[in-house]
């Protein structure tokens, strides 16, 4: 029987378990069999389907077949005690080492597959609405409304569903600016699940008062830009945003005691698919333990960081002060921007390096990026010297330590740079092939057709009659939604964010590596009276977990800062990315040769979990 390389079944007429009756001649058949079968590029899928004849049930007992000795295994020659003088040698055995590989990768495998796809609902706006307002079609060709082509929406359907390279080539493009990577999401990771198999809430409807929620929070991060974090408990705009994110009917972010506050605004949340739901659509929003706490920027933000025998400067170049770095305020320029061409303009920096002290510099920190969670993981290794995680076999070895193999920050290192690109693809093939969410710049355009062109376009009212929408005319002459970045958001759909998952797996694991509990010694924050100096900061203590998880929402809330994201696509990135850690760490602990109970720690959603 021919496998079809796009089927998931397994042909049953070739299933033949081992024997140890197989004759020399057949053992030796089946060897050449198995060097063919593994020899050279072999995908998943195919790799998948033979290993398949194995039931999961068979792999952890150990079924598949294993040396024994040389008697059954002809001319294959086993390790064997020898003698050397007076003094037994034990050589190592090669060939079971290399069976002992072959099981833990069918293992995982199988693991693996053996995990239910859960419902991908989405929210119903791209059949919804024929012109497709509702769908991130920026780098097609769009009319003077801003509406794309549909000659070019349907090129980009055809590539998403026939998955065809050529298909994508042919997609038309209305200017110079390319589509970002959506062949990538189709890549099979070899660590972790499979992107469809991570469960994600469809994201609020162009109508909901949930989006119009999302869009007042960014124009206020958009006016907010220039106010340092420390005045937010005294500014009388700061003041005017709380208390309209507080009048809205449905805004998700942080709250203490039911309503926003000057510690709670702009900070991070994450969003679940709420388990009791089995249709996949509800939401449950939750607040990361330790985001609420201390300073609004983490510690891990704040610290020198050391890197062996060089150190790098916290400090930062950020974007100078004022409307002059604020863009895609021009309808001709945004509307080229939709187009796929540059708006033509460049961001102007501030010649004086400084700590992140403001909105707009986070929002520059996640524009441009830096050390983040390579640099958090240095800082926690030799910066201070937190201990590893209590359940890492090597805390009380007698006689080893770890290394760049296993348990140590080397190895630690490794599995943290490899995690991004397996959570972007998880990303991006909900961006590309489920959702396909419009970006906020394109929601703005919407708003300022409606305000000003006179287009009946389906946006909540609360939105349209906001202080936020009011203000921003009032500051900038347009509705459009200002932004931080001149080239706008990246060309790929908004939802779920890409800085978000790569926040969500990275911070996961250094959970995972770190004790989580251990409190961060002689804590700091951005001196108020100079933005290039740190102050001691005194209150509650702060946890190597808490500002863990206040550095992955400090990155995906930046990214909102700069105008290119609503608060949902981080909320619900950051779980994506905690899902696809907790399945590196699965597979990765399945090879492992130290006795160890598993990693143990605690969620974004504040519960504890031992993979």
């Amino acid at each position: 029987m021919q496998l079809d390389p796009n089927s998931d079944q397994v042909p049953q007429e070739n299933i033949q378990l081992p024997s140890e009756t197989t004759n020399t001649k057949s053992r030796a058949t089946g060897r050449r069999r198995r060097r063919r079968l593994f020899a050279g590029s072999v995908s998943r899928r195919s790799f998948l389907g033979h290993a398949g004849i194995f039931t999961a049930a068979s792999v952890v007992a150990g079924v598949i077949s294993s040396p024994l000795s040389s008697k059954n295994r002809g001319d294959i020659v086993q390790a064997q005690e020898i003698t050397q003088g007076k003094k037994p040698v034990r050589r190592f055995n090669y060939i079971q080492f290399r069976e002992k590989a072959f099981r833990v990768r069918v293992q995982a495998a199988q693991a693996n597959q053996q995990i239910e796809i859960p419902p991908h609902p989405t929210n119903g706006d791209e059949e919804r609405y024929p012109n497709k307002i509702a769908t991130d079609t920026r780098g097609l060709p769009h009319n003077q409304r801003g509406e794309v082509d549909l000659k070019a929406y349907d090129s980009l359907i055809k590539a998403l569903t026939t998955l065809n390279p050529d298909d994508y080539e042919n997609i038309i493009l209305g200017g110079t600016r390319k589509l970002v990577n959506p062949q990538g999401a189709l890549a099979i990771s070899l660590e972790g699940i499979n992107a469809s198999q991570i469960a994600v809430p469809p994201p609020p409807t162009l109508d909901s008062p949930e989006q119009a929620a999302e869009a007042v929070e960014l124009y206020w991060q958009a006016l907010l830009r220039d106010v340092p974090f420390h005045k937010f408990e005294d500014d009388p705009n700061v003041a005017a945003a709380i208390a309209e994110l507080n009048n809205l009917s449905a805004f998700q972010g942080p709250k203490q005691n039911g309503v926003v506050t000057p510690q709670t605004l702009f900070r991070g949340s994450v969003i679940y698919v709420d388990e009791s739901d089995s249709s996949g659509r509800t939401a449950k929003y939750v607040i990361p333990p330790g985001v609420l706490d201390g300073p609004y920027i983490s510690q891990f933000l704040l610290r020198e960081i050391p890197y062996n025998t060089q150190f790098i400067s916290p400090l930062i170049r950020t974007a100078l002060a004022g409307k002059d770095n604020d863009f895609l305020t021009n309808y001709d320029e945004w509307l080229t921007v939709q187009n796929g061409g540059n708006s033509g303009k460049s961001i102007k920096y501030d010649p004086t390096r400084r700590f992140v002290f403001t909105v707009r510099d986070l929002s520059e920190l996640a524009h441009i990026g830096g050390a983040l969670f390579f640099g958090a993981l240095l800082i926690l290794n030799a910066g201070i010297s937190a201990p590893l995680n209590p359940g890492n076999p090597y805390v009380k070895s007698k006689t080893q330590v770890g290394s760049a193999a296993t348990f140590a920050p080397a190895h630690f290192q490794a599995l943290l740079n490899l995690a991004p690109s397996r959570a972007i693809r998880a990303s991006y093939w909900q961006k590309f092939y489920v959702h396909r969410r419009l970006r906020p710049e394109a929601y703005g355009g919407l708003i300022y057709n409606n305000l000003v062109n006179k287009t009946d376009y389906p946006i909540n009212s609360e939105v349209l009659n906001s202080t936020a929408l009011a203000q921003t005319f009032s500051s900038f002459g347009t509705y459009l939604l200002p932004h931080a970045y001149p080239e706008g958001a990246p060309f790929h759909s908004s939802y779920p964010g890409g800085a978000g998952v790569i926040a969500g797996v990275q911070a996961t694991l250094l959970k995972a590596f770190f004790d989580e509990n251990f409190i961060i010694p002689s804590p700091v924050e951005p001196d108020p009276n100079d933005p290039t100096k740190v102050i001691p900061y005194s209150g509650p203590p702060l946890t190597v977990g808490g500002e863990l998880n206040k550095l992955a929402t400090n990155y995906y809330i930046g990214r909102s800062n700069g105008g290119i994201h609503w608060r949902s696509d981080g909320s619900a990135a950051l779980a994506i990315g905690e899902e696809v850690a907790i399945s590196i760490l699965r597979d990765e602990r399945l090879g492992y040769n130290e006795k160890f109970d598993g990693f143990t720690f605690t969620k974004f959603d504040g519960t504890q979990i031992t993979v």
